[in-house]
């Protein structure tokens, strides 16, 4: 809110160069930001009394947006990754997939183990299950289970995440 739009009868002011002008009345403090040539903003709608600051309005919302961008930025987003396994899978393109999965974990992202189970291989999910246990063993020094294996219509899989 600013200027006119800032209805309480008191409010707490700050001049612009952050000096605490103490505890007045709205209209007051409008008029020493007019004399100043600049906006009365309210900063802290939610203390008692709020908390106002006479500042370039223009120049503030400017500042703000490019805070805003620098946060986006140094913001780090995780994503993730399938490694998609079957029942019937060999040691070596087992080993094939923990490798892209280490490759997957070492950039930062979640990495989710999906076994799927197609035809008759239905009928033997729980002999199956060893295959997500050992990919789970064979990542154990780098990655830990966030989510553990579930069977969810005709795949079962497993998160897993970068250890901390």
């Amino acid at each position: 809110m600013i200027n006119e739009q800032i209805r309480d009868k008191e409010v707490r002011l700050v001049s612009e160069d952050g000096e605490q002008l103490g505890i007045m009345s709205s209209r007051e403090a409008l008029k020493m930001a007019m004399d100043a040539e600049l906006d009365l903003v309210k900063i802290a709608p939610m203390a008692k009394p709020p908390v106002c600051k006479i500042i370039d309005y223009g120049k503030y919302k400017y500042e703000q947006t490019r805070k805003d961008k620098e946060a986006k930025k140094k913001q780090k987003t995780v994503d993730l990754k399938e490694v998609r396994l079957s029942p019937n899978i060999d040691t070596n393109d087992l080993n094939t997939k923990v490798n892209n999965a280490k490759k997957f974990i070492a950039k930062g992202n979640k990495v989710k183990v999906t076994l799927r189970f197609r035809g008759r291989e239905m009928a033997h999910i729980q002999q199956s299950r060893h295959i997500l246990d050992d990919f789970a063993k064979e990542l154990l020094d780098i990655a830990v289970i966030e989510k553990p294996a579930k069977l969810e219509g005709r795949s079962m899989s497993m998160v897993l995440t970068e250890k901390r």
